[in-house]
Protein backbone atom coordinates (compact mmCIF):
# COMPACT_ATOMS: atom_id res chain seq x y z
CA UNK A 1 0.00 0.00 0.00
CA UNK A 2 0.77 3.27 -0.79
CA UNK A 3 2.17 5.73 2.48
CA UNK A 4 0.84 8.52 3.66
CA UNK A 5 2.00 11.66 3.30
CA UNK A 6 1.52 14.59 5.55
CA UNK A 7 2.81 18.28 5.46
CA UNK A 8 5.96 18.15 7.06
CA UNK A 9 8.96 20.66 8.08
CA UNK A 10 11.41 18.94 5.63
CA UNK A 11 13.67 21.48 7.22
CA UNK A 12 13.14 20.09 10.54
CA UNK A 13 12.59 16.37 9.19
CA UNK A 14 16.33 16.52 7.85
CA UNK A 15 18.36 17.86 10.66
CA UNK A 16 16.95 15.55 12.71
CA UNK A 17 17.71 12.49 10.65
CA UNK A 18 21.10 14.03 10.61
CA UNK A 19 21.95 14.85 13.13
CA UNK A 20 20.54 11.31 14.54
CA UNK A 21 23.33 9.71 12.38
CA UNK A 22 25.34 12.97 13.41
CA UNK A 23 25.76 11.40 17.11
CA UNK A 24 26.24 7.68 16.73
CA UNK A 25 28.86 7.83 14.17
CA UNK A 26 32.69 7.99 14.53
CA UNK A 27 34.61 11.26 15.16
CA UNK A 28 36.41 10.82 12.12
CA UNK A 29 34.03 11.85 10.07
CA UNK A 30 33.26 15.35 10.10
CA UNK A 31 29.51 16.40 9.29
CA UNK A 32 29.14 20.03 7.73
CA UNK A 33 25.65 21.27 7.13
CA UNK A 34 24.03 23.51 5.05
CA UNK A 35 20.14 23.87 6.70
CA UNK A 36 18.51 26.62 6.58
CA UNK A 37 16.05 27.90 10.21
CA UNK A 38 13.01 28.57 8.33
CA UNK A 39 10.54 25.84 7.65
CA UNK A 40 10.08 24.52 4.72
CA UNK A 41 6.29 22.34 4.42
CA UNK A 42 6.77 19.72 2.39
CA UNK A 43 4.29 16.25 1.42
CA UNK A 44 6.24 13.45 3.09
CA UNK A 45 6.16 10.58 4.96
CA UNK A 46 8.64 11.54 7.36
CA UNK A 47 9.85 8.08 8.41
CA UNK A 48 10.36 6.83 4.88
CA UNK A 49 12.08 10.40 4.39
CA UNK A 50 14.07 9.78 7.64
CA UNK A 51 15.26 6.30 6.57
CA UNK A 52 16.42 7.13 2.96
CA UNK A 53 18.40 10.21 4.68
CA UNK A 54 19.85 7.76 6.78
CA UNK A 55 20.73 4.97 3.91
CA UNK A 56 22.74 7.88 2.02
CA UNK A 57 24.51 9.51 4.95
CA UNK A 58 25.54 5.75 5.98
CA UNK A 59 26.65 4.97 2.00
CA UNK A 60 28.56 8.02 2.16
CA UNK A 61 30.81 6.44 5.16
CA UNK A 62 31.10 3.67 3.85
CA UNK A 63 32.40 5.03 0.34
CA UNK A 64 34.62 7.07 2.62
CA UNK A 65 35.66 3.77 4.60
CA UNK A 66 34.97 5.63 8.14
CA UNK A 67 36.84 9.09 7.61
CA UNK A 68 36.13 12.02 5.85
CA UNK A 69 33.68 14.94 5.68
CA UNK A 70 29.93 14.56 4.66
CA UNK A 71 27.81 18.12 3.79
CA UNK A 72 24.08 17.72 3.89
CA UNK A 73 22.58 21.36 2.51
CA UNK A 74 18.95 21.95 1.83
CA UNK A 75 17.86 24.70 -0.16
CA UNK A 76 14.36 25.99 -1.70
CA UNK A 77 14.40 27.50 -5.16
CA UNK A 78 10.97 28.90 -5.94
CA UNK A 79 8.74 25.87 -5.55
CA UNK A 80 11.36 23.02 -5.02
CA UNK A 81 13.82 21.56 -2.43
CA UNK A 82 17.27 20.41 -3.30
CA UNK A 83 18.96 18.20 -0.48
CA UNK A 84 22.81 17.68 -2.03
CA UNK A 85 24.51 14.45 0.78
CA UNK A 86 27.93 15.23 -0.33
CA UNK A 87 30.98 12.89 0.80
CA UNK A 88 34.60 12.90 0.40
CA UNK A 89 34.99 9.12 -0.29
CA UNK A 90 35.43 6.95 -3.60
CA UNK A 91 33.75 8.48 -6.44
CA UNK A 92 31.32 6.38 -9.06
CA UNK A 93 32.02 5.96 -12.50
CA UNK A 94 29.99 8.02 -14.64
CA UNK A 95 28.46 5.04 -16.59
CA UNK A 96 27.12 3.75 -12.77
CA UNK A 97 25.40 7.03 -12.18
CA UNK A 98 22.25 5.78 -12.70
CA UNK A 99 22.77 1.33 -12.49
CA UNK A 100 23.67 2.61 -8.62
CA UNK A 101 19.82 2.81 -8.34
CA UNK A 102 18.61 -0.73 -9.57
CA UNK A 103 18.38 -3.63 -7.53
CA UNK A 104 20.70 -5.34 -6.78
CA UNK A 105 23.56 -3.21 -7.96
CA UNK A 106 26.35 -3.28 -4.93
CA UNK A 107 30.22 -2.42 -4.52
CA UNK A 108 30.20 -3.98 -0.90
CA UNK A 109 31.41 -7.44 0.02
CA UNK A 110 28.43 -7.57 2.13
CA UNK A 111 24.85 -6.24 1.07
CA UNK A 112 21.82 -7.35 -0.93
CA UNK A 113 22.40 -3.72 -2.77
CA UNK A 114 18.95 -2.43 -2.07
CA UNK A 115 19.28 0.50 -0.05
CA UNK A 116 19.40 3.00 -3.32
CA UNK A 117 16.77 1.28 -5.27
CA UNK A 118 14.26 1.73 -2.15
CA UNK A 119 15.65 5.43 -1.93
CA UNK A 120 14.69 5.78 -5.60
CA UNK A 121 11.11 4.38 -5.41
CA UNK A 122 10.85 6.11 -1.98
CA UNK A 123 11.24 9.43 -3.56
CA UNK A 124 9.93 8.89 -7.38
CA UNK A 125 7.26 7.01 -6.85
CA UNK A 126 6.01 7.88 -3.44
CA UNK A 127 6.98 11.98 -3.06
CA UNK A 128 6.79 12.41 -7.01
CA UNK A 129 10.48 13.98 -6.67
CA UNK A 130 13.81 13.23 -8.26
CA UNK A 131 16.86 11.68 -6.79
CA UNK A 132 20.49 11.34 -8.62
CA UNK A 133 23.92 11.45 -9.10
CA UNK A 134 24.31 15.54 -9.34
CA UNK A 135 28.03 14.79 -9.44
CA UNK A 136 31.11 12.13 -8.67
CA UNK A 137 34.59 12.64 -9.20
CA UNK A 138 36.94 9.52 -8.88
CA UNK A 139 38.67 9.74 -5.65
CA UNK A 140 37.34 13.06 -4.36
CA UNK A 141 33.83 11.93 -3.54
CA UNK A 142 29.81 12.43 -4.58
CA UNK A 143 26.65 14.13 -4.65
CA UNK A 144 23.71 12.79 -4.57
CA UNK A 145 20.52 15.22 -4.93
CA UNK A 146 16.76 14.55 -4.30
CA UNK A 147 14.46 17.39 -5.18
CA UNK A 148 10.93 17.35 -3.80
CA UNK A 149 8.39 19.91 -4.49
CA UNK A 150 7.54 22.44 -1.43
CA UNK A 151 3.53 22.56 -0.60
Amino acid sequence: SAPTLAEVDIVEATRSSYDYLRARSSKLINFESGIPENEILVNLNAQLFSWTIENLVKNAIDAMKGKGNIKLELTKLEKQVFINISDTGKGIPKQQFTKIFEPGYTTKRRGWGLGLSLAKRIIEDYHNGKIKVLRSEIGKGSTIQIILKAV
